[in-house]
């Protein structure tokens, strides 16, 4: 059952962690929205055909929106009574973030503050977790895994429910 706040669904990549996220939303009786946090794929046509197969499979009771920065401006008008809000997917916004040249620091501060004022809507939150290989061998890739390792960990100290998917399985860590 989703309830009110935040939920973190962390997982690899192809690990179902967005069919699972989805399909929390699904179960609940709100009006589902999902805020994507990628941009329009431009060029990227392998980027295109994922944007659309999650779209078909979401279906046209889903309204869509895209926040590939200002994720905290998008909860804060979507995130209202009567909806249940997907955010697809944080390690994409934190990619965003650095290639902005962004205080993701500080931007993350505000989403973590953002998600947990008294709210009435149901948020869940999907991320990659990246923090289960080797030590990134660059220094960009070793900050974009502790940025997002300290954001996993900021949202899953205050969420109601944290679930970890892998093979399509979803095993609940909290709540």
């Amino acid at each position: 059952m989703l309830r009110n706040g935040a939920t973190l669904v962390l997982g690899g990549a192809r690990s179902g962690k967005s069919r699972f996220a989805e399909g929390l939303i699904e179960a609940s009786p709100l009006d589902p929205l999902y805020i994507a946090t990628a941009g329009a794929p431009g060029e990227d046509s392998e980027m295109a055909a994922r944007i659309a197969e999650h779209r078909a499979r979401r279906g046209e009771r889903w309204r869509d929106t895209q926040a590939p920065l200002d994720l905290c401006g998008a909860l804060e008008r979507h995130a209202q009574l009567g909806t249940a809000v997907l955010v697809d997917c944080l390690t994409l916004w934190l990619t965003n973030l650095m290639v902005e040249g962004r205080d993701v620091l500080a931007e993350s501060e505000a989403l973590v503050e953002t998600l947990f004022q008294d709210r009435f809507s149901p948020v869940v939150l999907v991320s990659n977790e990246v923090g289960l290989g080797i030590v990134p061998d660059n220094a960009m890739a070793r900050a974009f895994r502790d940025h997002a390792g300290r954001l996993h960990q900021s949202i899953a100290a205050r969420a109601g429910d944290v679930y970890f998917v892998a093979a399509g399985l979803p095993l609940k860590l909290k709540g």
